[in-house]
């Protein structure tokens, strides 16, 4: 059976990006999952690598792995345009897991100096941003069944004068599309959520039967890719003990249950508003697959308590599958060899099992 093709680009360069990377890759209950291609500087894997002893993954001389357009997409500087892998100097690929790439977005010399690390920097930005357009413009091209991002940093994305606060809005810009969602999930809790980086105020101005709705139906969605089957989705309520049917607040009767209820019209299997505090104990219990969380906190914080260290975010609404680890760029550790790679290989692991199940069901279908 073929392996499925992931890509993962190396996130911010100065933080624990690359060293995530190879290590992930170094275990072989990652490494040999999927056929990956990590798009990144080879600067930045050849100096993690020879520092932390591990392998170095292939880099293949340009034209051996599939280019990507000359022109840059919308919202990335028109200079050192995404595109052709750079050989390794001597010609010839080092040694490293097999079926692993590493293809350079920006056309630099594969020897031109690493970007700093420990620290946030423009150049930094300049070569995440570029691994993630060359990414999209293979997605785009069917190069990929999945993408996995590592980290990048706001502060970064600021310094290089780009107007995104984070790669889900970068990803959006660039695939032109809006209304994304992101599913948090760790342990035993999937949590998807309808609102996410909003102030506590303009969140619960986000809770609508529109809103609330659509997460649903991305939600059923991303549980049918995950599981193989149609998922139990049970919602938050908005308000203490989901609003007491109005009393501590109406978004619950107004909102949330009416778009349950439509959800449920469509073949859904939906429930609530439940109240919060006691859903997400029955949900680490197995009683759901999935949890629609109406703001940032409350499903943050359950599946960070459930799952340290092994959580993974997906971006849904996107034409393709995208996964990241949950955490930042980490400059205060990079390159000191210290970085737990968990949440890294939960993404890639993630991505690689329903990859493969979707090629399954594509196979499958007459």
């Amino acid at each position: 059976m073929r392996k499925p093709r992931v890509l993962v680009t190396s996130g911010d360069p100065g933080g624990v990006g690359p060293e995530l990377i190879l290590r992930a890759l170094a275990d072989p209950e990652v490494g040999g999952l999927a056929a990956f291609t990590v798009v990144g500087s080879p600067a930045s894997f050849r100096r993690d690598a020879e520092a932390l002893g591990l392998p170095m993954p292939a880099i293949l001389p340009a034209g051996d792995s599939p280019a990507v357009p000359a022109r840059d997409p919308p919202g990335v500087p028109a200079s050192d345009p995404p595109g052709v892998p750079a050989s390794d100097p001597s010609g010839v690929p080092a040694s490293g897991p097999s079926g692993v790439t590493v293809s350079n977005p920006a056309r630099a010399p594969a020897d031109r100096p690493p970007v700093p690390v420990g620290r946030p920097s423009a150049e930094g930005a300049r070569a995440a941003v570029k691994a993630v357009a060359a990414a999209v413009a293979l997605m785009a091209w069917g190069e990929a069944n999945a993408l996995v991002t590592a980290p990048v940093s706001k502060e970064a994305l600021r310094l290089g004068g780009y107007p995104w606060p984070g790669q889900t809005e970068m990803l959006a810009d660039l695939c032109a599309t809006s209304d994304l969602r992101v599913l948090l999930m760790a342990g035993p809790l999937r949590v998807v959520h309808v609102t996410a980086h909003r102030s506590l105020r303009d969140a619960i101005d986000g809770v609508t039967r529109a809103s609330v709705l659509r997460t649903i139906g991305l939600a059923d969605d991303i549980g049918r890719r995950l599981l193989g089957r149609p998922p139990r989705v049970a919602v938050a309520g908005l308000n203490p003990h989901a609003g007491e049917h109005g009393i501590l607040g109406d978004e619950d009767e107004e909102a949330i249950r009416p778009a349950v209820a439509e959800a449920r019209s469509l073949g859904i299997d939906a429930s609530g508003p439940l109240s919060a505090d006691t859903l997400f104990p029955r949900a680490a219990a197995g009683e759901t697959d999935l949890v629609v969380a109406m703001y940032h906190d409350q499903g943050h914080i359950p599946v960070k308590l459930l799952g340290p260290d092994e959580g993974v975010a997906v971006t849904l609404g996107l034409p393709f599958l995208r996964m990241s680890p949950d955490h930042g760029a980490a400059f205060d550790i990079a390159g000191k060899g210290v970085a737990r790679a968990g949440s890294m290989k939960a993404a890639m692991r993630a991505a690689a099992e329903a990859a493969g199940r979707d090629n399954a069901d594509t196979r499958g279908t007459p």
